[in-house]
């Protein structure tokens, strides 16, 4: 079968190289650059040397230009390197130009993204969702694998009367595997299809519960599982790694006013992330498109805290999520207060981003203000009733422990009288047990 090889278990040293090519981008390719090395590192590769190149005139063959080219592979083997890495997009021929040149295995910025969404993947989803993109990825490569397997028939066979009958080749073995490639991708695909038809299933039985949905979106390595954690006093993983998160978690938290809220948390987005990795990760990222509302967490101790804000509406605008609700959240403040340069760049994010809730999940600082932000943002949807309900309709009862919340209770007789906070959409369930409606 095809796929990537497996070389983050094969490369201990490599070379990475980010290329530019308008003066003006200087700075930015910069820091795309120290994101590769921190996307590299998360593979477990170590860094030799990176490598900033302004490229004035690009090369089919290499990108670079020749010599810039041939400079390139010297210093990844004066360094010792068993890989090269770009943090560019590399077409299926240059990278089989640079490997057989440089006689070291080469990877791309995707390849590197798709190598650790592999390693990340734990439910069927996302393993579905990275093999889906990683055989995309490979396909236009299979050349690269299978140069010396060409498989040809031909020649003459003997016809009636000794005629030669001349006869076509027979199918190349790259031919044959490209087949067998688009066969697995099309399975591949409608397995993946069959996973969003039971994720549907799933959502529309939360929304028959009428409960409010918030997604937390953001930059990778943000702080959303952790913030999730916080509200919902929960345990899902949280690393100091780029893409820790892959799989979207739902949690229930209640509100001050007693209203319950599903909170999902979603993958973290990243600068340059390829266009098919959002098309094979539309399952996971849709829950960003179908919530209420959405927490845009960012980091406000990371230098380039403006260009993560664009990436992340840039991604939601491509997905079709970028006009909803949303509430912009900073976390990590606690890393520029100990500092009075911290101080001043936090007192400059207030004064851009005036709207935003500033937060520390990690001390706490600021989360209160956050969730009575989140409440107001959600108030609208329950209303307060006082209600009399009989003892034995413990069905509704019920009803307001899972989705509302009981303010005051008291006996009398074979009814319960009660005052709760009730979801609008579950109003219906209440029609004729109220003693002076919705408050």
């Amino acid at each position: 079968m095809f796929d990537i090889r497996e070389k983050p278990e094969m490369v201990e040293r490599a070379f990475l190289i980010g290329a530019y090519f308008d003066r003006k981008d200087e700075a930015e390719a910069a820091s795309l650059l120290e994101e590769l090395c921190e996307l590299v590192r998360t593979l477990g590769i170590g860094i030799a040397e990176s490598n900033l190149v302004f490229i004035r005139d690009q090369s089919k063959r290499y990108l670079t230009g020749s010599g810039k080219a041939l400079e390139l592979m010297e210093r990844a083997k004066e360094l010792d390197c068993d890989a090269i890495v770009f943090d560019n997009e590399l077409s299926p021929s240059q990278q089989r130009t640079w490997e057989a040149e440089a006689d070291v295995c080469v990877l791309d910025r995707e390849e590197v993204i798709l190598d650790i969404f592999a390693m990340r993947a734990r439910t069927r989803e996302a393993a579905l969702q990275v093999q889906l993109a990683r055989m995309r990825y490979s396909l236009p490569r299979l050349a690269r694998m299978w140069t010396h397997l060409d498989r040809q028939g031909g020649g003459s066979g003997g016809g009636k009367g000794g005629a030669a009958a001349a006869r076509g080749e027979g199918e190349k073995q790259i031919e044959v595997d490209r087949r067998l490639a688009r066969k697995r991708i099309s399975m591949v695909e409608k397995e993946l299809n069959t996973v969003r038809t039971q994720r549907a299933t799933q959502r529309k039985e939360r929304t028959r519960e009428g409960l409010p949905h918030a997604a937390i979106v953001g930059y990778t390595n943000a702080g959303k599982s952790s913030l999730l954690n916080r509200l919902a006093d929960s345990d899902i993983l949280v690393e100091d790694k780029l893409f820790a998160t892959l799989d979207p978690t739902t949690r229930r938290i209640e509100l001050p006013d007693g209203q319950s809220l599903l909170l999902t948390d979603t993958v973290g987005f990243v600068r340059n992330l390829p266009h098919r990795l959002i098309e094979a990760f539309k399952a996971t990222l849709e829950e960003a498109v179908l919530a209420d509302f959405l927490i845009h967490v960012l980091d406000a101790s990371a230098e380039n805290v403006g260009n993560f804000y664009q990436t992340t509406l840039d991604v939601l605008s491509e997905l079709g999520a970028v006009d909803k609700p949303m509430v912009l959240v900073f976390n990590k403040i606690d890393l520029l207060q100990s500092s009075e340069e911290g101080l001043l760049r936090l007192h400059e994010l207030k004064g851009l981003y005036p709207e935003a809730c500033f937060i520390s999940v990690h001390k706490g600082e600021g989360v209160e203000d956050f969730v009575l932000r989140i409440n107001t943002l959600n108030h609208d949807r329950v209303a307060r009733l006082k209600l009399r309900i009989p003892q034995a309709r413990q069905d509704l009862m019920a009803l307001l422990h899972r989705d509302g919340k009981i303010l005051e209770q008291e006996y009398e007789g074979n009814d319960i009288l009660l005052t709760a906070m009730v979801p609008r959409a579950q109003l219906h369930h209440f029609e004729g047990f109220e003693l002076e409606g919705a408050l």
